[in-house]
C-alpha cells in the first residue's frame, strides 16, 4: 500500500554460420549449466580484482551514477514504471504464495499502482511491495555476473510481464508490458544468436535502476512523510507497536543492504568469469 502522486498502491557471440542450427544454442545453453555447477567460487574476495571485476565495478558504478543523477528526469520514467510494476507483482507474488487470490495489477502513468487480491496472508502481502523490489534488484545485480544466469533472469522477468497481462491491466500496464517483453526478449535473441556479451549488461542495468528506485521510494514515501494508506501504515495497523516510519526505515536498510548483496555475490561470481569473454568483439 503505497502512495505515490495521489494514488494508492494496494498492496557479439559470433554469428552463427550455415551449418549452425537452434539446437546448437539449445546444447550451448545446457553446457552452460553443466559448468556452472563445477564453479569454485572464493567468497573471501582474496584474489580480487581481475579483469572481469574490476570491468564489473566500473560498470556498475556508472550506472548506479547515471540512475542517481537522471532519477526523477523523464529519461528515466520507463524505469520508474518498471519498478512500479517489480512492487505491485512482489505483491501479487506473496499473496499467491500465501494461498491468496489476485483479481488486478495495475500500473499508472504517475508512477503510482494497485495489486487486489482476496484472501492470502496480510502480514506477508503488504510488506512484499518495497522489500520484494529490492530483493529483486538484488537478483538482476547478481544474476548479471553470468551469461548463463542472465538469461535465467531475462526469461523470468519476461514471463512475469506476460503474466501480469493476464490481472485486468490498464492501458499503461499494457504498454509497460508490451514494451519491456519486447526490449528483454529481443536482448535474448541478439545474445544467444548474433552477439556476446550483451544481454549481462540489461540485466545488470534493470537491477541497478529498479534498486535504486526502491531505495528513493522509501525514502520519499515512508521515511519523508507518513501517508494514510501506503504500506508501512498499512504494517502499522496491523501491528500497532511498529511506527510507520520505524517500519520505512528498517525497509530502507533492507534494501541497501539488498544492493550490498547483490554487489558482493556478483562480484565473486565475475571472479570465474573469462575476462577475454567480457570485452572481446566478436
Amino acid at each position: 500500500l503505497r502512495q505515490s502522486g495521489g494514488l494508492q498502491k494496494l498492496v557479439s557471440k559470433p554469428k552463427m554460420g550455415d551449418n549452425d542450427t537452434f539446437s546448437d544454442s539449445i546444447a550451448t545453453i545446457l553446457n552452460g549449466f553443466y559448468e556452472a555447477r563445477d564453479l569454485d567460487l572464493d567468497w573471501t574476495l582474496s584474489n580480487c580484482c581481475n579483469t572481469s571485476q574490476t570491468a564489473f565495478m566500473a560498470l556498475f558504478l556508472c550506472y548506479f551514477i547515471i540512475v542517481w543523477w537522471y532519477i526523477r528526469s523523464p529519461l528515466m520514467k520507463p524505469m520508474r514504471l518498471i519498478a512500479t510494476f517489480i512492487h505491485e507483482m512482489s505483491h501479487a507474488t506473496a499473496c499467491w504464495f500465501t494461498g491468496g487470490r489476485v483479481t488486478q495489477i495495475r500500473v499508472f502513468e504517475n508512477e503510482g499502482g494497485v495489486t487486489g487480491y482476496i484472501g492470502g496472508c496480510r502480514c506477508l502481502i503488504i510488506p512484499a511491495g518495497y522489500v520484494g523490489c529490492a530483493f529483486w534488484a538484488m537478483v538482476f545485480v547478481i544474476l548479471s555476473g553470468n551469461r548463463i544466469a542472465a538469461t535465467v533472469a531475462a526469461s523470468v522477468f519476461s514471463s512475469s510481464l506476460f503474466v501480469a497481462l493476464f490481472f485486468s491491466p490498464n492501458k499503461t500496464m499494457v504498454f509497460l508490458c508490451l514494451g519491456y517483453l519486447l526490449v528483454t526478449v529481443s536482448f535474448i535473441y541478439v545474445e544467444w544468436f548474433h552477439y556476446s556479451p550483451i544481454l549481462q549488461f540489461l540485466t545488470l542495468f534493470y537491477g541497478v535502476s529498479v534498486g535504486l528506485s526502491s531505495v528513493v521510494d522509501i525514502r520519499n514515501d515512508l521515511l519523508i512523510r507518513t501517508v494514510q494508506g501506503s504500506d508501512a501504515y498499512a504494517c502499522y495497523e496491523l501491528i500497532p507497536c511498529f511506527y510507520p516510519k520505524c517500519i520505512g526505515l528498517i525497509w530502507g536498510i533492507m534494501a541497501v543492504s539488498f544492493q550490498c548483496l547483490g554487489f558482493y555475490v556478483a562480484l565473486v561470481w565475475n571472479e570465474t568469469v573469462d575476462a577475454e569473454m567480457v570485452f572481446e568483439l566478436y
